[in-house]
Protein backbone atom coordinates (compact mmCIF):
# COMPACT_ATOMS: atom_id res chain seq x y z
CA UNK A 1 0.00 0.00 0.00
CA UNK A 2 1.33 3.49 -0.41
CA UNK A 3 0.73 5.14 2.58
CA UNK A 4 0.51 8.37 1.35
CA UNK A 5 -1.74 7.87 -1.74
CA UNK A 6 -4.47 9.86 -0.51
CA UNK A 7 -4.18 12.50 2.63
CA UNK A 8 -5.77 12.20 5.57
CA UNK A 9 -7.56 15.02 7.39
CA UNK A 10 -6.82 15.47 11.61
CA UNK A 11 -9.64 16.92 13.44
CA UNK A 12 -8.42 17.69 17.03
CA UNK A 13 -11.50 18.47 19.93
CA UNK A 14 -10.68 19.09 23.40
CA UNK A 15 -13.15 17.50 25.23
CA UNK A 16 -14.03 16.65 29.19
CA UNK A 17 -12.40 18.58 32.50
CA UNK A 18 -9.06 17.29 31.90
CA UNK A 19 -7.84 19.48 29.25
CA UNK A 20 -7.98 16.29 26.82
CA UNK A 21 -7.58 16.64 23.04
CA UNK A 22 -8.54 13.71 20.99
CA UNK A 23 -8.77 13.42 17.22
CA UNK A 24 -10.82 12.30 14.45
CA UNK A 25 -8.63 10.91 11.52
CA UNK A 26 -10.97 10.76 8.04
CA UNK A 27 -9.85 9.59 4.67
CA UNK A 28 -12.18 12.16 2.26
CA UNK A 29 -11.61 9.54 -0.31
CA UNK A 30 -13.75 6.66 0.95
CA UNK A 31 -15.31 8.02 4.22
CA UNK A 32 -13.38 5.79 6.77
CA UNK A 33 -12.40 7.26 9.87
CA UNK A 34 -10.45 6.71 12.78
CA UNK A 35 -10.87 7.97 16.60
CA UNK A 36 -7.96 8.58 18.85
CA UNK A 37 -8.29 8.17 22.73
CA UNK A 38 -11.73 8.74 22.97
CA UNK A 39 -11.46 9.77 26.69
CA UNK A 40 -15.04 12.02 27.22
CA UNK A 41 -17.71 13.56 25.21
CA UNK A 42 -18.03 10.72 22.86
CA UNK A 43 -21.06 11.79 21.11
CA UNK A 44 -19.02 15.02 20.31
CA UNK A 45 -16.11 13.00 18.57
CA UNK A 46 -18.80 10.92 16.42
CA UNK A 47 -21.34 13.90 15.37
CA UNK A 48 -17.74 15.48 14.04
CA UNK A 49 -17.18 12.24 12.14
CA UNK A 50 -20.72 12.01 10.96
CA UNK A 51 -20.92 15.42 10.40
CA UNK A 52 -17.66 15.27 7.43
CA UNK A 53 -19.64 12.51 6.37
CA UNK A 54 -16.95 9.82 8.13
CA UNK A 55 -17.79 6.32 9.56
CA UNK A 56 -15.59 5.15 12.28
CA UNK A 57 -13.88 1.91 11.57
CA UNK A 58 -10.72 2.10 13.54
CA UNK A 59 -9.64 3.20 17.23
CA UNK A 60 -5.89 4.07 17.98
CA UNK A 61 -4.60 4.32 21.74
CA UNK A 62 -2.11 5.97 22.37
CA UNK A 63 -2.01 3.95 26.15
CA UNK A 64 -4.37 3.27 28.38
CA UNK A 65 -4.61 5.65 31.34
CA UNK A 66 -8.20 6.38 32.34
CA UNK A 67 -8.14 9.70 31.18
CA UNK A 68 -7.37 8.70 27.53
CA UNK A 69 -9.74 5.36 27.62
CA UNK A 70 -12.68 6.44 29.81
CA UNK A 71 -15.18 6.57 26.86
CA UNK A 72 -13.91 3.58 24.68
CA UNK A 73 -16.44 1.42 25.87
CA UNK A 74 -19.05 3.93 24.51
CA UNK A 75 -16.87 4.31 21.44
CA UNK A 76 -16.36 1.02 20.52
CA UNK A 77 -20.12 -0.37 21.33
CA UNK A 78 -21.47 2.82 19.41
CA UNK A 79 -18.82 2.35 16.25
CA UNK A 80 -17.98 -1.60 16.34
CA UNK A 81 -14.64 0.13 15.26
CA UNK A 82 -11.45 -2.66 16.21
CA UNK A 83 -9.31 -1.06 18.48
CA UNK A 84 -5.57 -0.68 17.82
CA UNK A 85 -3.27 -0.40 20.67
CA UNK A 86 0.72 -1.28 21.78
CA UNK A 87 0.77 -5.33 22.85
CA UNK A 88 1.63 -4.09 26.16
CA UNK A 89 -1.85 -2.20 26.29
CA UNK A 90 -4.01 -5.05 25.03
CA UNK A 91 -5.06 -6.47 28.53
CA UNK A 92 -6.08 -2.73 30.05
CA UNK A 93 -8.28 -2.12 26.19
CA UNK A 94 -10.14 -5.40 26.23
CA UNK A 95 -11.27 -4.58 29.41
CA UNK A 96 -13.54 -1.98 27.68
CA UNK A 97 -13.81 -3.10 24.04
CA UNK A 98 -14.36 -6.38 22.18
CA UNK A 99 -12.14 -6.15 19.76
CA UNK A 100 -8.83 -4.63 20.20
CA UNK A 101 -5.47 -5.91 17.61
CA UNK A 102 -1.89 -5.58 18.93
CA UNK A 103 0.30 -2.52 16.59
CA UNK A 104 3.86 -3.70 16.14
CA UNK A 105 6.39 -0.80 15.75
CA UNK A 106 6.42 1.16 12.27
CA UNK A 107 3.22 -1.27 11.35
CA UNK A 108 1.57 0.87 8.90
CA UNK A 109 -2.35 0.14 9.65
CA UNK A 110 -4.83 1.01 6.98
CA UNK A 111 -7.30 3.79 6.97
CA UNK A 112 -9.36 4.17 3.98
CA UNK A 113 -7.08 4.87 0.87
CA UNK A 114 -4.10 5.38 3.10
CA UNK A 115 -2.64 4.90 6.62
CA UNK A 116 -1.12 5.59 9.92
CA UNK A 117 2.34 4.35 11.42
CA UNK A 118 1.94 3.38 14.62
CA UNK A 119 5.65 4.49 16.22
CA UNK A 120 6.21 2.72 19.43
CA UNK A 121 7.00 5.19 21.79
CA UNK A 122 8.11 3.96 25.74
CA UNK A 123 8.61 6.40 28.93
CA UNK A 124 5.37 7.66 30.00
CA UNK A 125 3.76 3.88 30.00
CA UNK A 126 6.01 1.32 28.87
CA UNK A 127 3.14 0.64 25.81
CA UNK A 128 2.77 3.90 24.46
CA UNK A 129 2.13 4.50 20.93
CA UNK A 130 2.29 7.92 18.51
CA UNK A 131 -0.05 7.66 15.29
CA UNK A 132 1.81 9.29 12.41
CA UNK A 133 -0.02 10.65 9.56
CA UNK A 134 2.07 10.94 5.98
CA UNK A 135 0.01 13.25 4.28
CA UNK A 136 -0.28 16.00 5.35
CA UNK A 137 2.54 15.08 7.60
CA UNK A 138 1.25 14.94 11.55
CA UNK A 139 1.94 13.68 14.85
CA UNK A 140 -0.37 12.36 17.63
CA UNK A 141 1.73 11.97 20.76
CA UNK A 142 -0.79 11.60 23.29
CA UNK A 143 0.81 11.92 26.79
CA UNK A 144 4.57 11.04 25.30
CA UNK A 145 4.98 15.21 23.65
CA UNK A 146 3.07 18.33 24.58
CA UNK A 147 3.43 21.69 23.35
CA UNK A 148 6.76 23.19 25.13
CA UNK A 149 6.91 20.14 27.39
CA UNK A 150 6.42 16.49 27.94
CA UNK A 151 4.60 13.96 30.10
CA UNK A 152 5.71 12.36 33.36
CA UNK A 153 8.68 9.75 32.69
CA UNK A 154 7.92 6.53 34.51
CA UNK A 155 11.10 4.98 32.69
CA UNK A 156 13.53 8.33 32.05
CA UNK A 157 15.91 6.65 29.96
CA UNK A 158 13.34 5.37 27.37
CA UNK A 159 11.19 8.52 27.54
CA UNK A 160 14.71 10.31 26.25
CA UNK A 161 15.16 8.25 23.55
CA UNK A 162 11.64 8.13 22.48
CA UNK A 163 11.82 11.89 22.30
CA UNK A 164 15.06 11.97 20.73
CA UNK A 165 15.44 9.26 18.30
CA UNK A 166 11.95 8.07 17.30
CA UNK A 167 10.53 11.50 17.50
CA UNK A 168 13.88 13.30 16.14
CA UNK A 169 13.29 10.89 12.89
CA UNK A 170 10.14 12.26 11.89
CA UNK A 171 10.03 15.16 9.70
CA UNK A 172 10.29 18.17 11.09
CA UNK A 173 7.53 20.12 9.34
CA UNK A 174 5.17 17.39 10.87
CA UNK A 175 2.32 18.83 12.82
CA UNK A 176 2.48 18.32 16.65
CA UNK A 177 -1.15 16.94 17.99
CA UNK A 178 -0.66 16.74 22.06
CA UNK A 179 -2.86 14.42 24.46
CA UNK A 180 -3.82 17.64 26.15
CA UNK A 181 -3.90 21.01 26.09
CA UNK A 182 -0.82 22.13 28.45
CA UNK A 183 0.72 24.97 26.08
CA UNK A 184 0.75 27.91 24.58
CA UNK A 185 -0.85 26.45 21.39
CA UNK A 186 -3.38 23.83 20.67
CA UNK A 187 -0.72 22.26 18.13
CA UNK A 188 2.84 22.81 16.74
CA UNK A 189 5.47 21.52 14.68
CA UNK A 190 8.60 19.28 15.83
CA UNK A 191 10.49 21.75 14.20
CA UNK A 192 9.70 24.52 16.60
CA UNK A 193 9.49 21.80 19.51
CA UNK A 194 12.96 20.46 19.08
CA UNK A 195 14.03 24.56 18.68
CA UNK A 196 12.30 25.96 22.15
CA UNK A 197 10.82 22.84 24.23
CA UNK A 198 13.21 21.99 27.19
CA UNK A 199 11.94 18.12 27.41
CA UNK A 200 13.70 18.12 23.23
CA UNK A 201 16.39 20.34 23.80
CA UNK A 202 17.89 18.32 26.77
CA UNK A 203 20.61 15.76 24.98
CA UNK A 204 21.71 13.95 28.23
CA UNK A 205 19.66 11.70 30.32
CA UNK A 206 20.95 13.96 33.47
CA UNK A 207 19.92 16.95 31.98
CA UNK A 208 16.54 15.42 31.03
CA UNK A 209 16.17 14.10 34.70
CA UNK A 210 16.95 17.52 35.74
CA UNK A 211 14.02 19.44 33.86
CA UNK A 212 11.62 16.58 34.97
CA UNK A 213 13.31 17.02 38.63
CA UNK A 214 13.38 13.65 38.80
CA UNK A 215 16.18 11.15 39.94
CA UNK A 216 18.54 10.21 37.10
CA UNK A 217 18.82 6.43 36.54
CA UNK A 218 21.97 4.60 37.66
Amino acid sequence: MDASASPLEVVQLEVGLLQNFCEVIGCPRTGEAALVDPAFEVDRLLREATRRGWRVTTIFLTHTHDDHVAGLDEAAELTGATVRCHPLELAAARVHAPHVLAVTDDEWVPLGAAAVRAIYAPGHTPGCVCWFVPEPAAVITGDVLFVGSCGSAADPRAMLDTLQRRLGGLPEHARLYPGHDYGKTPTSTLAWEFAHNPALRADTLASFCAYKQIPAPR
